[in-house]
């Protein structure tokens, strides 16, 4: 163990007995003064599914750690549901939430002298928030993920929270009645557990796991499965022996590591939020990495998952196919991984998936053959031009027409684009531009999930394309780009465009172009003033005034000083 552990901080003579007294008090007896200090960041909540199951994981973890030889210290932590929230001002908290969370948890591990954490979690911004206080502390750490929601079912077909989203557009359109509505809805959430697509949470727990900082297996299990809270036991084990070996997350959280997690997002088809939310773990562990390393390792790296949102199954299914193992030994043997990448159990990448079969199962189709993938690269882009000089991301899956040049629709905020969707004022062609929902402008750079499942509802989603400063939900898909950077709040290019102007969204060519001389912009730019802030107190008026570029994945502690 190192020198600062909290056990042998509390030893050192008798000025320090008080803090004895306290320990005495929450169950501390003599014996137990030296072992390793374990904080156990809960982030329980029935505020919403994704978290509801995670309090009996937490005690599964608390009674093997005590087993294992430590005192494990529970305290909790936050979270905000973005399916609940979505297409509200509250969203704006959702990305926020990354902060709060990467905030508490290194507040009471460091706060208490804690030798290592456990961190378990739910919904979108648990897994990155919880991430960015790993970095941040560097002491032994394991992430435990809450588990995914089992499918909902509907005339024979499976549903996740997208379905009810798409389906107000198909109502919306007049393709369903009201009844189907509220059946969809009501049938769309059976459970425990985080959206059951190829979305955020199933994509950031992929990318930990790929990472080497979650047990194999553990990010796709289901949460109501008895094998997710084996798996959470087994990870408290795992890092006990962790705290005695001393491995830390700057040992594990390196470049290849990073590389490592972009490989298996490409191949599991897995959410654009994973380019905000790796670059900001970049940034705190010290790591080189860049939006355009993204695009680089795009080119390389195949779909080979048929996953929801744009393809046909759930992660439910991606686990009984072979799970992210499976997808980490084919990327492994096509030379597409780095196997000798250190994992929290000591073992390398290689040792890991030693035994997993290099081809999945002939009897399956949720994971491809490797001769036989759903898109021969990957379908997380990075378009520039100028209208994003930093860059924009756009999932290109299932998009059927790759390029559209239509009349810009511009929209100061999501709730006007919805407006208009719904009213059916959004035709064939258009490129609907949504600004000044980025992260300073929104401030917290929203998802647009509800605007973008209503023009799939509507029928349109081939036809029209979107493009914004703010987020998109992992369940989005169709001709849609965000992350714009810079953003409208801060002059970006997008700030600038007019109604009616041309826009060219351009997939196989990673362009967003505004089609307007530069003599024109520029007269425009000398007629621009910045908004004044939405927000001007608490913790958005804070989080504006702090946030960076979504280029760098928008952290709040850049040059601070």
């Amino acid at each position: 163990m190192s020198d600062n552990l909290r056990s042998k901080v509390v030893t050192q003579g008798s000025q320090r007995t008080p803090n004895r007294a306290m320990l005495r008090a929450v169950g501390f007896g003599d014996d137990d003064f030296s072992k390793p200090i374990v904080g156990l960041a809960n982030g329980y909540s029935t505020i919403t599914p994704c978290n509801m199951g995670i309090n009996d994981l937490a005690l599964k973890a608390e009674a093997a750690f005590k087993k294992a030889g430590s005192m494990p210290q529970m305290f909790g932590t936050i979270t905000i549901s973005d399916g609940i929230s979505m297409g509200t001002e509250g969203m704006k908290y959702s990305l926020v939430s990354r902060e709060v969370i990467a905030d508490s948890i290194e507040t009471a591990c460091n706060g208490q002298s804690m030798d290592a954490v456990l961190s378990i979690g739910g919904c979108d911004k648990n897994m990155p928030g919880a991430m960015i206080a790993i970095a941040r502390m560097n002491i032994p750490s394991i992430f435990v993920y809450g588990g995914t929601i089992k499918p909902g079912h509907y005339n024979g077909q499976d549903l996740t929270v997208v379905s009810a989203f798409e389906a107000v557009g198909q109502y919306s359109a007049g393709k369903i009645d009201e009844q189907e509505l509220i059946a969809i809805e009501r049938n769309a959430c059976p459970g425990a557990g985080s959206c059951g697509g190829m979305f955020t949470a199933n994509t950031m727990s992929s990318a930990i796991e790929a990472m080497g900082l979650s047990l194999p297996y553990s990010s796709t299990m289901a949460a109501e499965d008895a094998e997710k809270a084996e798996s959470t036991e087994k990870s408290a084990y795992v890092l006990v022996e962790a705290i005695r070996k001393q491995i830390l997350p700057k040992q594990i959280l390196t470049r290849k590591a990073f590389e490592n997690a972009i490989s298996v997002i490409m191949a599991i088809g897995g959410s654009t939020n994973a380019v905000l939310h790796l670059l900001a773990i970049a940034h705190t562990m010290g790591v080189e990495l860049s939006i355009d390393d993204f695009e680089t390792i795009r080119k390389k790296v195949p779909v080979i998952c048929d996953l929801k949102p744009s393809g046909k199954y759930v992660t439910t299914n991606l686990h009984q196919a072979g799970g992210i193992p499976q997808v980490m030994k084919m990327l492994l043997v096509n030379g597409l991984l780095h196997g000798d990448a250190l994992t929290i159990s000591g073992q390398t990448v290689a040792e890991v998936l030693q035994d997993i079969p290099e081809n999945p199962a002939e009897n399956q189709d949720v994971i491809r053959q490797w001769g036989n993938p759903m898109y021969k690269e990957g379908h997380l882009a990075i378009l520039k031009g100028n209208l994003a000089q930093e860059g924009s991301v756009a999932k290109i899956s299932g998009v059927k027409k790759p390029v559209i040049t239509g009349p810009a629709r511009v929209f100061e905020s999501e709730e006007e684009c919805l407006d208009a969707i719904l009213a059916g004022k959004i035709k064939a062609g258009d490129v609907i531009i949504v600004r000044y929902e980025g992260p300073k402008g929104g401030p917290g750079m929203r998802e647009m999930l509800a605007p973008t499942s209503a023009i799939i509802g509507a029928g349109l989603g081939d036809s029209v394309g979107l493009i914004t400063d703010g987020r998109f939900s992992g369940g989005t898909y169709g001709l849609v780009v965000g992350h714009v950077a810079p953003e409208a709040a801060v002059g970006g290019n997008i700030a600038l465009v007019e109604e009616g102007d041309s826009i060219t969204i351009d997939a196989t060519q990673r362009l967003l172009q505004l089609n307007v001389s530069e003599d024109e912009l520029a007269q425009r730019r000398a007629k621009w003033q910045a908004p004044q802030p939405r927000y001007t107190t608490g913790i958005l008026g804070k989080y504006a005034k702090l946030v960076s570029s979504s280029s760098i994945g928008a952290v709040t502690d850049k040059d601070l000083f």
